[in-house]
Formats: structure tokens, C-alpha cells, sequence
């Protein structure tokens, strides 16, 4: 079994060498800088589980408001991208249930992350990779944050239009390379 700080450092190596070095997420870097980045391991395959520590990782960022975000990483679990999204939908809801909506949000990453947009982006194409991982993951982000970092970025609901322009350009073997790299640093 890989160690936790394993898992842990692959997760680094994608944060630092694809999402900041490409500016996938324009506000991760200063996260990366001031240290403010979580990273949560947990070894379970089962949702419930998951789903406890989620809630866990929310009670840990209210009570440690100097932790800006963690990323909730599941290297055991969920590696078919239809259960994660069972469990991705679940975990939308229980923050809800949990009165952490309008707290935190959840962006959502995995290694066969393909978006559902109609026929327009296919398992191959590059764009999938603006939320494809080295391993299953839960980003929770306060929403406070996210609204302070949006309002002082010029043009933020370009984002998603840029990444997907950008990693077409990289292409997708180039990205699978960066991807497959994380894994080995």
C-alpha cells in the first residue's frame, strides 16, 4: 500500500505543476504560498465513511479559519467515476443537511473526471483534465473566499473558457504525461 505521504505529495505535484504552472485555478497559488492548503487522506472505499470525514474536514476549516481549504483525497475508494459522483451528489446534499451550504461548496476531481455537457466533450478530450487528479478527491472551499478572490480577478467567468482553450492546446497526450508525473516526484 502507498503511504499517506505519498498520495499527499502526488497531490502536490499536480497542485504545483498543472493547476498553479498553468493557472488552471488562479487563486491557488497564494493558497500553495501562504501554506493554507489541507490535505486529508482517507483510506476508506465506502461512502458513509467518506462522508463522515467530509463533514469532519467542514468542523475542522469552522474551527481553524487560518486553513483556508482542504482537499479531502480518497486513494482507496470511489475509482469508478459513476460511484464517485454517487457520492460526490450525496455529499452536496449532507452539506446542505449539515447547514454548510452558503459555508463551503465542493469542487469535485478525479482521474477519469469527464464532464457532462451533452456530446460536446467525449472521455478523450483534453478539457476533462481542468478536473482530472491523481487520485478522487473533495476540494471544500469556503464560499467567503471564493466570492473575495472572484470580485478582485478580472473576467473570473472566463475561467472555465480559458482551461478548456488551454488544455485542447496542450493537448491530450501531453496532459496525460503531466498527469502520469505526479506520481513519480
Amino acid at each position: 500500500m502507498i503511504s499517506d505521504q505519498h498520495v499527499i505529495g502526488a497531490t502536490q505535484n499536480w497542485l504545483t505543476k498543472f493547476i498553479i504552472a498553468f493557472n488552471i485555478c488562479p487563486f491557488a497559488r497564494r493558497e500553495q504560498q501562504r501554506n493554507s492548503i489541507r490535505y486529508r487522506v482517507s483510506r476508506t472505499d465506502r461512502a458513509e465513511t467518506a462522508l463522515e470525514t467530509l463533514i469532519e474536514e467542514c468542523r475542522f476549516l469552522d474551527e481553524n479559519p487560518e486553513t483556508e481549504t482542504t482537499l479531502l483525497i480518497l486513494p482507496n475508494g470511489f475509482k469508478d467515476f459513476d460511484d464517485y459522483l454517487d457520492m460526490l451528489d450525496i455529499a452536496e446534499r449532507l452539506l446542505h443537511a449539515q447547514h454548510y451550504e452558503g459555508i463551503y461548496q465542493l469542487a469535485s476531481f478525479h482521474p477519469d473526471y469527464c464532464f457532462e455537457m451533452a456530446s460536446e466533450l467525449e472521455q478523450d478530450d483534453p478539457a476533462n483534465y481542468t478536473n482530472r487528479s491523481p487520485y478522487p478527491m473533495l476540494h471544500i472551499i469556503r464560499e467567503s473566499s471564493i466570492e473575495r478572490a472572484v470580485a478582485t480577478y478580472p473576467d473570473p467567468e472566463n475561467i472555465p473558457a480559458r482551461n478548456i482553450k488551454l488544455t485542447r492546446e496542450l493537448g491530450l497526450e501531453k496532459l496525460q504525461t503531466l498527469l502520469a508525473a505526479c506520481y513519480h516526484e
